[in-house]
């Protein structure tokens, strides 16, 4: 199953320990405070019904042992992560209790057609491939792509006309490329072999600006690797056609009901702010 939002995982991991120094930091030193915007991706004024679970003794839920930041293994030895909480989150919204068990992620998929579990939460994302094995609740997070800029650049927007002859770092053979190649024709696009090059190149001046996955980029700039060097320019870029549907719970094909559980219960925290207390989190520079 191809999983763009995971493969931009699994280039963030190849700096573990920036990665992790993240998820405990406070917002890098300067960031504007505009940056701070938290994706909403439910109707609050559209009112569900809530489906009645009493006959639910337990929501099993599914995370990778190892998926940082979504799900990992904490100081305590339990798991952790922006999706643990949020399946904690929507647990207690549907007062129902709940277990998260971790696995690895090439057996996750077969662990819910095997009844080992009731949904998988975390960066698993919605495709094609995805769509034919598995129902998917909505959206609780996508992967947006995100120019960044060093922090004193005079640059704001991030249009193909504002950005004619500009030199933008990338990794080769991405969507992130192709994208840049189709709609910012009139730039000087520099390739680089993995994301975390294409970074280097921004902090060391060698190009103007990097354009990555948005997560991934956050982290980046959250953490001590980047020194502070830089900043997010502009503003998100979601096609689907290149950077994804995004991420949603899965269940086994025809559970509408706990379906329609994982809806209500999303737009409640959605609604209460939790959602947005767990998006910061884990994303105190948010990627949106």
């Amino acid at each position: 199953m191809v999983d763009r939002g995971r493969e931009c995982t699994r280039t963030g991991r190849l700096a573990a320990g920036l990665l992790m120094a993240a998820f405990c930091a406070a917002p890098a030193a300067g960031q504007p405070a505009q940056e701070v915007a938290v994706p909403s991706f439910w109707d609050t004024a559209h009112r569900l019904e809530k489906p009645n679970l009493d006959d639910v003794r337990a929501i099993r839920f599914l995370v990778e042992a190892e998926d940082p930041p979504f799900a990992f293994i904490g100081a305590d030895g339990l798991p952790t992560g922006f999706s643990v909480e949020l399946a904690r989150a929507i647990c207690i919204e549907l007062a129902v209790p709940c277990t998260v068990q971790p696995l690895r992620w090439d057996i996750l998929a077969d662990a819910i057609a095997g009844d080992i579990g009731d949904a998988v939460v975390g960066s698993f994302s919605i495709d094609g491939e995805s769509r034919a094995r598995f129902d998917f609740s909505t959206r609780f997070l996508t992967r947006p792509a995100r120019f960044a800029v060093a922090r004193n650049s005079p640059i704001t927007d991030t249009i193909p006309e504002t950005l004619g002859g500009r030199r933008i770092a990338v990794a080769e053979g991405t969507a992130h490329e192709a994208f840049l190649r189709a709609f910012f024709p009139g730039s000087a696009i520099a390739t680089y072999r993995t994301e975390s090059e294409a970074r280097q190149a921004l902090k060391s001046g060698t190009v103007e600006l990097l354009f990555a996955d948005g997560l991934n980029t956050s982290l980046w700039l959250n953490g001590t690797a980047s020194q502070a060097c830089c900043r997010f320019a502009g503003g998100p870029f979601t096609e689907s056609r290149y950077f994804g549907e995004g991420l949603a719970i899965a269940v086994k094909p025809g559970n509408d009901r706990l379906i329609a559980a994982f809806d209500f219960a999303l737009a409640r925290i959605q609604g209460n702010g939790t959602y947005r207390e767990i998006y910061l989190r884990y994303f105190p520079v948010s990627f949106y």
